[in-house]
């Protein structure tokens, strides 16, 4: 198969690098080693229950004070958003033996932000139409990727081989590195680099328990909780809409711990929490979604394990975004706002602008 850009991986980054080059009138594949896009990015249905609406266990919001990239994308793409619900106390949570504490915050104490009607995966949904119907391949893991004498590209996959231009590499640095034979190899600042920057996420788990209705609004909850007890450290409204309710939280726990204990004593000491935060009406759920994203080998590497204690010195790989015509984009090889959809889009912009300018 023959493209002049070929683009690995389908999530946020590789998809607005796609639909930008496509508006230019240059061909691309994107390589997408799962059975379905958007990488991070993962809105899901309760089954059997579609009413309820979409919830996202992946990013959730963004923050259209500092986010440029995503407003003129969402206006762009037309795409329907709404403000995240923070009205009402918040509550504290110091010790499993004492009631939460009950707070009263200023309206500007939390950031305004916006959510997805839909659920983020609408944004991937929408930048997946800009592209021709087989643009996109599927369940098609890159294996090597090999610069040939005649300035050509071959990348092969567990699909076959694809030859281009261009190769954009749209995916966590580490699982890049890890995970692709380059040949020839890369330079070994640049695999210094690559294993230098944590993947964003790799870490977490995220947690929802979906209910019939957002019941603590009607007690003046704003939905938000912060507790020292855990197993959830931040916990928000996650109702998709007024008809329809949901809270999700952050674990404290680390990885191995959440792992070691299994999913069924974690998700019961959820509802616990839950219970002792917002009242025996938290029992009542529709269905508990879950995700780990330390198990997700398409993500997290084994030395994504230990939990983030600082914020990461993201940016790019290396100075001019490419080595001979390999470009790495990606929320971690963002200038600013990374490991948000902010950076993951900034990243595109900048490495799609790059490889149009090498192609003309």
């Amino acid at each position: 198969m023959d493209d002049s850009v070929i683009i690995v991986g389908g999530g946020l980054s590789g998809l607005r690098a796609a639909s930008l080059l496509h508006s230019q009138g240059i061909k691309c594949a994107v390589l997408e080693a799962q059975d379905r896009i958007g990488g991070r990015v993962l809105s899901v249905e309760v089954e059997d229950k579609p009413e309820l609406g979409k919830f996202d266990l992946g990013p959730t919001w963004y923050w259209p004070r500092y986010e440029s990239a995503m407003n003129r994308l969402v206006e762009e793409l037309g795409l329907a958003t709404f403000e995240q619900f923070n009205d009402g106390r918040v509550l504290l949570e110091r010790s499993i033996n004492e009631l939460p504490e009950q707070h009263n915050l200023s309206s500007d104490a939390m950031e305004y932000s916006r959510r997805f009607i839909g659920g983020a995966q609408s944004l991937i949904d929408a930048l997946a139409a800009t592209l021709p119907p087989d643009a996109i391949h599927l369940n098609t893991r890159v294996i090597s990727i090999h610069h040939q004498n005649n300035d050509r590209v071959m990348v092969q996959t567990n699909a076959g081989d694809f030859y281009g231009n261009s190769v954009i590499i749209a995916l966590p640095p580490r699982v890049a590195e890890q995970n692709i034979t380059f040949w020839p190899e890369l330079p070994a600042n640049v695999k210094t680099n690559l294993m230098n920057k944590p993947t964003w996420m790799a870490n977490q788990a995220k947690v929802i328990a979906v209910y019939e209705k957002p019941f603590w609004r009607d007690h003046g909850l704003s939905g938000f909780a912060s507790s020292w007890v855990g197993p959830l450290q931040e916990i928000h409204d996650a109702s998709p809409s007024p008809d329809s309710g949901a809270l999700f939280g952050f674990f404290s726990l680390p990885s191995e711990m959440r792992l070691n204990m299994g999913q069924e004593q974690l998700l019961e000491l959820v509802v616990e929490q839950l219970t002792r935060l917002f009242g025996p009406f938290s029992k009542n759920t529709k269905a508990i979604l879950y995700k780990d994203w330390s198990t997700d080998t398409n993500i997290a590497v084994n030395e994504d394990a230990a939990p983030l204690q600082y914020f990461p010195n993201y940016g790019p790989i290396l100075d001019g975004d490419r080595v001979q015509h390999i470009y790495f984009a990606g929320t971690e090889t963002a200038y600013g706002q990374g490991g948000h959809l902010e950076g993951a889009l900034q990243s595109a912009e900048r490495v799609a602008s790059e490889v149009i300018k090498q192609l003309s």
